[in-house]
């Protein structure tokens, strides 16, 4: 008995998922000098107000960063 393989080759695409059951984007800020993260939200404002009261708590904490979770779907083209 033999075994037979088929290999198909097949381009995909990639794009952000703006389907209507697609996840949502959500943001947070991240302090880059001692690793505390806002809370995560769905408007990226409310994360870089945390940077702000974040920074009045720790003045010697200038660096941030902003994590950004973003839903993305990939698929064959035809």
């Amino acid at each position: 008995m033999s075994i037979r393989g088929v290999v198909r080759h097949q381009e995909w695409t990639l794009q952000p998922d703006r389907e209507p059951d697609a996840e949502p984007t959500s943001y947070a800020m991240q302090c880059a000098v001692c690793g505390e993260t806002s809370p995560v939200h769905g408007d990226y404002s409310a994360p870089q107000e945390w940077v702000l009261a974040h920074g009045g708590r720790n003045p010697s904490h200038h660096t941030y960063r902003e994590i950004i979770t973003r839903p993305w779907r990939a698929w064959w083209k035809p």
